[in-house]
């Protein structure tokens, strides 16, 4: 559940998973690490990336609703999208 969250706010700010992690100062595989393994960053790192993308931890961890509505619209946008391709 984390990656896709991270996935759609990557989609919703127009940036790069591994550009991200670049930004936050984690290496640019950790990204992909994420994916495959279906593990969760650590709390510090968390943080980092609620810090980055101006959410919650725990909307990051998909247990609040997004931070904004005009987030939440464009983030559902993107599953309609993703889901048709």
């Amino acid at each position: 559940m984390f990656y896709d969250i991270f996935e759609k706010l990557c989609y919703v700010h127009n940036v790069k998973p591994n550009t991200v992690t670049k930004a936050i100062g984690l290496s640019t595989a950790t990204a992909t690490n994420w994916k495959t393994s279906m593990r969760i960053p650590s709390g510090e790192t968390l943080v980092k990336l609620a810090d980055y993308f101006h959410c919650s931890v725990d909307y990051l961890l998909g247990r609040a609703e997004g931070p904004s509505a005009d987030l939440f619209i464009k983030a559902s946008l993107f599953c309609c999208l993703s889901t048709t391709n």
